[in-house]
């Protein structure tokens, strides 16, 4: 399958009554997320390391929206999330960091090091620890933020998409991580089965506070309905893989 039809006209049913957890929602992408999760019926937190920030992103939403906080590189956090959010149907994991544009010579170790806690292992980590509940779900999707710079197949050959130097604002930290996100991807599917729906977002380059102080990119509202494409599959849809915001399968 390599295009995935546009969104439902309704979530599964109207009684379904989904519950969806996005982590990083209180900005960017995953604000745009909630924002459409919500419009959809489904009851969403927001999950955010600042819970100041997230209550009041979560206001600004309004009646559904719910603010949790959630550190994805903290185990406590997680854990304590795990106990206040409950049930779930829904896991974005959208939280991520962008350390820089460096390149192998250039990339410090701990700005390496950083990147993974958040955009690998915080994702195994808040996976692992919703994964109880997405198991008593009817219909567990599981959506992974990650990024069309992390393709190996866009940024190989002989005309690549993405060489090192492209796009602006990303390098060696951010762009190996997206692709480790590729790989926990693909393998949490296979391992999880058709049950659960587990796919990856190359979002494009957005106007977010990951690449801050740029002028360039989109909306990051053109990026959630992707996400939340994917959120809302059917039963009978696609597994296990990477896919580009516009609905159109993109390369590992």
């Amino acid at each position: 399958m390599n295009q995935i039809d546009s969104l439902p006209a309704e979530i599964h049913s109207p009684e379904a009554n989904l519950v969806a957890l996005v982590t990083g929602a209180n900005s960017g992408i995953g604000f745009a997320i909630a924002r459409q999760l919500l419009d959809r019926g489904a009851t969403v937190w927001i999950g955010s390391r600042d819970l100041d920030k997230g209550e009041r992103a979560a206001t600004e939403l309004g009646t559904g929206a719910r603010a949790v906080q959630l550190d994805v590189t903290d185990p406590a956090s997680v854990a304590s999330a795990v106990r206040r959010v409950g049930e779930l149907d829904i896991l974005v994991n959208n939280a991520g960091v962008n350390p820089g544009r460096e390149d192998i010579a250039g990339t410090d170790i701990d700005q390496l090091r950083a990147a993974y806690e958040t955009n690998v292992f915080g994702v195994i980590s808040v996976t692992q620890g919703f994964l109880p509940a997405l198991t008593r779900s009817a219909h567990p999707r599981i959506v992974n933020v990650s990024s069309g710079t992390g393709s190996l197949t866009w940024a190989s050959g002989p005309n690549p998409q993405f060489d090192w130097q492209a796009p602006k604002g990303t390098g060696l930290a951010y762009r190996s991580s997206k692709t480790a996100v590729n790989a926990v991807t693909l393998l949490t599917a296979q391992s999880l089965g058709d049950t659960f729906k587990v796919n990856a977002l190359a979002p494009g380059l957005r106007r977010t506070n990951l690449v801050a102080g740029m002028s360039i990119g989109g909306d990051p509202a053109e990026a959630a309905i992707g996400a939340v494409r994917l959120a809302l599959l059917p039963d009978d849809g696609p597994t296990g893989a990477l896919w580009s915001w516009d609905g159109t399968r993109a390369p590992w």
